[in-house]
């Protein structure tokens, strides 16, 4: 019986442990933002609060809860979970801490004639401390190897790129246009973290490339700091500022000062700066988001002129979305200070693919759907709406609202939505109480249940319905 009980706190342990884990993954592995931003504190308290409590309240019982309420309850919340744990060499790493630790403190208490229960406290925090020196210490490793990679290239330009939004566009566009001319390479996705990109130099950058365009991303001041001194880029472009991610930085001003960090490197020649972070410019830096003019969006594409040396020049994209020009625009100015003709550009900029998952248009079974679910703020979402707005057919939406903001700016969002949209189906928990309460007259559905969007949507869309898919949330949100 004894050995049956050891078992079974074994695997009570490893159960909390990987509810643990798979938090801090979600959160990029920050401990502070797993316990004051997480947006479902209630499973905190279905999977960690409760379990700890009836673990010690019960002694010897708790392998009732175990298997009976437990183990049952946290299939059925993997089962749902659409970012499930990702089993990284982090991962694997944090489970073998875990498991010795627990064997440890369990053979301690087996030849203890007192311990009754062996504990759960001590082989999570354990793990959580060991595996956070270890991957400390690992990482210093992997950095020092990307640091001599980077500088080997003696012919290697960075570019780095923040923004509140429109970073991930403006890397991909740059990287297509860049790419008629030069040997270029972007971190991909949106990995913009300085661990994703030391570990894109490590394992993806090769030797002979010309430019390196870097993605930089922040929760918090200093992030961009410490990517910036450590990639130390040739230019810099610090897009769009905004409220984006604003419950982390408390103030408009934090935001705009960390985004200005990119510019703290020893070797940066030349600066692109948006107007809205409120910067004068100079030999080094240069502003755009003034010059655009004649913008015209359409389902279409968008067509847009930009001032360029004292003369009006006219481009055309098959891209969706006004917003989209301000992304184009800084792509050229800086295609055009690294040594691309306009002309060339022009044709780029022309037949430029559409990034997937950003206003990307689809057909299907006679429905047209907009899949925009990585347009994430306020302005951008806003701006597809009045897109949408032309189209002279039903108009459905599917969105969570903005996460990671605040309350007014969902409410405007809302106020946006039912002026344009007929259905609305709200997903997520964040904000459904803010929709809900201010979107009157367009027909809601709540949807608690992601598994059941498909079946929702087949049951409530018809031929000629448009279908808006604008931004996107993750269940742990």
């Amino acid at each position: 019986m004894a050995y049956f009980y050891l078992f079974s706190h074994i695997v009570f342990v490893l159960a909390l442990g990987y509810y643990f884990i798979s938090a801090m993954q979600w959160y990029s592995y920050k401990l502070e933002r797993v316990v004051l931003h997480y947006n479902r504190i209630d499973w905190h308290f279905y999977f960690f609060i409760v379990p700890a409590f009836v673990y010690y309240a019960s002694g010897l019982y708790f392998v009732f809860y175990l298997y009976l309420l437990l183990l049952p309850t946290m299939y059925l919340w993997y089962r749902k979970l659409d970012k499930k744990l990702v089993f990284t060499s982090r991962v694997k790493r944090f489970f073998l801490f875990l498991i010795l630790a627990t064997i440890f403190q369990d053979i301690l208490c087996y030849f203890n004639p007192k311990c009754v229960i062996y504990g759960i406290l001590f082989p999570l925090f354990f793990s959580y401390g060991a595996s956070y020196l270890y991957e400390k210490i690992l990482f210093q490793s992997f950095k020092k190897s990307a640091s001599k990679k980077l500088y080997q290239n003696k012919n290697l330009k960075i570019i780095a790129i923040t923004a509140s939004y429109g970073k991930t566009s403006i890397k991909n566009f740059l990287f297509e246009i860049l790419s008629l001319k030069y040997k270029v390479h972007k971190t991909p996705r949106s990995i913009n973290t300085l661990t994703g990109i030391v570990q894109d130099i490590n394992n993806n950058l090769e030797k002979d490339v010309d430019f390196y365009i870097v993605e930089a991303g922040a929760r918090e001041q200093g992030d961009i700091d410490e990517i910036a001194r450590f990639i130390n880029p040739h230019v810099a472009i610090v897009g769009q500022i905004g409220e984006q991610h604003i419950e982390y930085f408390k103030s408009l001003e934090n935001i705009r000062n960390t985004k200005m960090e990119l510019l703290n490197s020893n070797r940066l020649e030349k600066s692109f700066v948006h107007v809205s972070a409120n910067v004068e410019d100079n030999d080094a830096i240069i502003i755009y988001g003034n010059n655009l003019k004649n913008i015209i969006a359409s389902l279409n594409g968008i067509d847009f002129e930009i001032m360029l040396e004292d003369k009006i020049e006219k481009f055309h994209t098959s891209l969706l979305g006004a917003f989209n020009a301000n992304n184009l625009e800084v792509v050229i100015l800086v295609s055009l200070y690294l040594g691309l003709s306009l002309d060339l550009i022009q044709n780029g900029i022309k037949n430029i693919s559409t990034v997937e998952h950003r206003l990307q248009k689809i057909e299907a079974n006679g429905k047209i759907i907009i899949d925009d679910s990585y347009n994430g703020n306020l302005q951008g979402m806003i701006s597809s709406y009045e897109l949408i707005s032309s189209y002279e057919g039903r108009k459905v939406i599917v969105t969570p609202g903005i996460v990671e903001s605040n309350i007014e700016s969902n409410e405007k969002l809302s106020l946006k939505i039912d002026e344009v949209f007929d259905l609305v189906i709200i997903t997520g928990k964040i904000n459904q109480k803010i929709l809900n309460k201010f979107i009157k007259k367009a027909d809601k559905i709540i949807l608690k249940d992601k598994d059941k969007l498909q079946a929702v949507l087949a049951q409530n869309t018809y031929q000629n319905d448009l279908i808006l898919f604008s931004n996107d949330a993750p269940t742990f949100m």
